[in-house]
């Protein structure tokens, strides 16, 4: 994956400065976990601002964007944050719903928590499929 990162009044705005950034062991098993059960990548990028609820610090966050299998046909894509402290993190889902003959797209926010250190003992695309499945049966998607 490859995100960019604007800096305001940088001075060499236009460079492409290459560094490698690897996903915490807890991380990689949800990412693991969508392209399991068929997700695909389309773009991972940083915002500006704070996501509401979580234990984010920092003024910015990395939003990971994937394309929805045809079995999740209610969903256009779903868009993946992790913020994390040195025991949990805050896994943060926005759910892109495709508009329908008679019904707007809309997102829809859900965020549960992982342990660093305990993650293991989950079947993360169980875990998943069984979560957007029933978020989906409760707003009409699936």
């Amino acid at each position: 994956m490859t995100t960019e990162l604007e800096i305001a009044r940088a001075v060499d705005s236009g460079d492409l400065d290459p560094i490698h950034v690897h996903p915490l062991p807890a991380q990689q098993a949800i990412l693991d976990a969508f392209i399991q059960l068929g997700f695909r990548f389309k773009s991972a990028d940083m915002e500006r601002g704070h996501i509401r609820g979580t234990r984010q610090r920092l003024p910015f966050y990395q939003e990971i964007e994937f394309f929805a299998p045809q079995q999740y046909r209610g969903l256009n894509q779903v868009e993946v944050s992790f913020v994390a402290d040195d025991r949990e993190m805050d896994v943060v889902l926005e759910m892109d719903k495709k508009p329908g003959l008679f019904t707007e797209g809309s997102d829809s926010f859900r965020a549960f928590k992982v342990g660093l250190h305990d993650f293991h003992a989950t079947d993360w695309a169980a875990y998943l499929n069984q979560w957007l499945a029933e978020v989906g049966g409760r707003r009409n998607w699936l």
